[in-house]
């Protein structure tokens, strides 16, 4: 069975923290075809570089400003303190043109990628115009950073999202899966990249020990005869790849908040997240009508 699942520095490669499924990746998956992502720390001044290809990107700072450059057209992306402090610029680049990301400061970057055969202009998309939803209720609410989706954003393949979670609630939920081209469903790729934190304002008894082993938990399992059954322990700079097979939840630890950036993109003729629950499960969109949005979110407000 492939590797579904890359704990930070396992998917390196030279100057990338993460190189997974792009043009350039070294590492293959077997059976991996639609989806990629590159991630970068940079030290104050250094840059990193991606020729031309075919593939259309999304660049997202985590954290720190950036400056990307689109075969030599200069962008600025004001970005943020963290993956926690609300939405940043993003970049869409199109496709066939070389980019170079550099950062005066330093801070870590994330390129989303997908194979595409039309380009659409590059565009900046900025903090403000980035849409923010806050979907589910209860200890199902989360943040979705909504700047590549199909409502947000034109482009070829990919659909492009970010997902808080705060600490002790789960999202991705009820499970789900986009893994067949049918009525009321699209064949989608996924990567989640994961980032975790020691939750703000936790109380913690003197004495309590080390606070800093931040987890969240990531469950992916078959759908159908095609074998699939993920249970990882998750940290910032982890990976997992949904190729098939429901997915959810993803559970961020009570005391730890979660994020992930979620790449899609499939063989489909439609761009479109379009998904079917677990039936075992789908009931419980049912009970957050009568419950309340989480009062700590938005973060970043």
């Amino acid at each position: 069975m492939a590797n579904w699942v890359y704990p930070l520095g396992s998917a390196a490669d030279g100057s990338w923290d993460v190189s997974l499924g792009t043009s350039d990746s070294a590492l293959t998956v077997d059976g991996w075809a639609h989806t990629g992502l590159k991630v970068a720390t940079l030290e104050a001044g250094a840059a990193v570089e991606l020729p031309a290809a075919g593939e259309e990107r999304i660049v997202v700072p985590l954290s720190g400003s950036f400056t990307a450059a689109v075969d030599g057209e200069a962008f600025r992306l004001a970005g943020r303190a963290s993956v926690f402090n609300g939405p940043s610029d993003v970049l869409y680049t199109g496709t066939g043109k070389s980019l170079t990301i550099s950062s005066a400061d330093g801070g870590r970057v994330a390129i989303a990628t997908a194979p595409a055969k039309t380009s659409y202009p590059t565009r900046l998309v900025t903090a403000a115009e980035t849409p923010v939803e806050l979907r589910g209720a209860g200890n199902c609410s989360r943040q979705v950073h909504n700047f590549g989706t199909p409502a947000a954003l034109e482009a070829d393949r990919f659909i492009v999202c970010e997902v808080i979670t705060p600490a002790g609630n789960w999202s991705s939920y009820p499970p789900h899966k986009h893994d067949e081209e049918k009525d009321g469903e699209t064949s989608l790729e996924e990567i989640y990249y994961f980032e975790t934190r020691v939750a703000p304002g936790v109380p913690v008894a003197e004495g309590a020990g080390v606070r800093g082993d931040a987890i969240g938990y990531q469950r992916v399992y078959a759908s159908d005869e095609r074998p699939i059954d993920v249970s990882a322990e998750v940290r910032t700079g982890d990976v997992v790849l949904v190729p098939y097979g429901w997915h959810g939840p993803a559970m961020a630890a009570p005391g730890y908040d979660l994020y992930y950036l979620n790449v899609m993109a499939g063989p489909g003729p439609v761009r479109d997240w379009l998904i079917s629950d677990d039936p075992h499960h789908g009931w419980i969109r049912q009970t957050w009508d009568g419950q309340d949005v989480d009062p700590r979110l938005p973060f970043g407000a």
